[in-house]
């Protein structure tokens, strides 16, 4: 059994095989892919093709099953849940959603004007990038099963705890007056069910098709971005270098991963790169997860539309949770990864 996940992991999900033809094919071109150059070329063009396959492949299968639940269906089982459950429904729906966090902004504010509880919707805006099921194939591809599981279990359950404070603190005047819901003298519900959506297997793959591209126009630059830093710290950046200032010797690394983080606007996608890179030079699992999750959930693009559909005192609580989650989770993973 474990042979055979080694092969999934390693073959498939790694696609270890893709990397020696690109370094033979580079080989047979003269490129000397021992040297930096030459190993920096070989990760750079391996990483790229080997996470866009990946990508269309598995947002392809994610948009066609999402077929089957357009907004209007999503907002009408969602409009069904409230209190705790309505939140794990917000953040199990979160992990279906193959969204950064700014495109999943706009799904937020049709929650709000749709009129679900703002707990719920807070819950899904904070799953949303940090859980993508896409990205979960892949980061098993890196750190194996155990810890791509957990950390999806755990993203969930900071989605919930997030959604919950806000519900405790009754800060539903804290949303901006057009993200909520239209006032409606009939006495009639706010959720305006629809069927919407494609129907048939040809509509419903040429809508996949249609969100296959859609997402790769908006990450591609990205993905290369973060290829291209990813190269670097591989094949230029000393390892010891690296662990001085994020290895687990350094007890503000995790803090470190998400100050950095945070400045950045990328999909979880563009992060992938650098963290397979951080990954080989010894980082640890939580360090590396850190990052990512400040990168694609707490972007100062996502911050600055956030700040038009929450008022400020929102805002803050909404940072303030994800920030100490984010290092909590990061702390907890270098643990579990050392005892793992």
């Amino acid at each position: 059994m474990s042979e055979a996940w080694d092969f999934i992991q390693h073959q498939i999900l790694g696609m270890e095989w893709l990397d020696s033809l690109i370094g033979d094919g580079l080989a047979a071109m003269g490129v000397d892919t021992s040297e930096r150059l030459g190993g920096s070329l070989q990760f750079f063009i391996y990483d790229t093709v080997k996470i866009l396959i990946l990508l269309i492949l598995l947002i392809f299968i994610i948009s066609y099953i999402q077929s089957y639940f357009p907004p209007e269906r999503s907002r009408e089982v969602m409009g069904r849940f409230r209190g705790m459950k309505g939140r794990v429904a917000g953040a199990l729906l979160g992990t279906v959603t193959p969204f950064c966090s700014c495109s999943s902004i706009p799904i937020f504010i049709g929650f709000n004007k749709a009129g679900l509880p703002l707990g719920t919707s807070i819950s899904f805006l904070i799953s949303s990038p940090f859980v993508d099921l896409a990205a979960l194939i892949v980061l098993m591809g890196i750190f194996g099963p155990e810890i791509a599981v957990t950390y999806v279990v755990v993203g969930v359950v900071l989605a919930v705890i997030g959604g919950t404070i806000v519900d405790m603190m009754h800060m539903d005047d804290q949303i901006a007056d057009h993200a909520r819901p239209a006032a409606c003298s009939c006495g009639c519900s706010p959720i305006q069910i629809g069927d919407g959506g494609p129907s048939t297997v040809s509509e419903r793959s040429a809508y996949s098709l249609h969100q296959v591209w859609s997402t790769l126009r908006k990450v591609w630059i990205y993905i290369l971005i973060g290829v291209l830093i990813g190269a670097l710290i591989h094949n230029w950046v000393p390892e010891d270098i690296i662990k001085a200032i994020l290895g687990d010797g350094n007890p503000f690394s995790v803090l470190i991963a998400v100050a950095v983080g945070v400045p950045v606007y990328a999909d979880i996608f563009g992060t992938i790169p650098i963290a397979e890179a951080l990954f080989s030079k010894g980082v640890g699992a939580g360090t590396i997860l850190a990052f990512m999750m400040g990168v694609t959930a707490l972007s100062l693009p996502s911050m600055v539309m956030l700040k038009s559909v929450m008022k400020t005192r929102l805002l803050a609580v909404f940072f303030a949770i994800v920030v100490i989650g984010i290092v909590a989770i990061g702390y907890a993973f270098n643990v579990i990864s050392m005892i793992m």
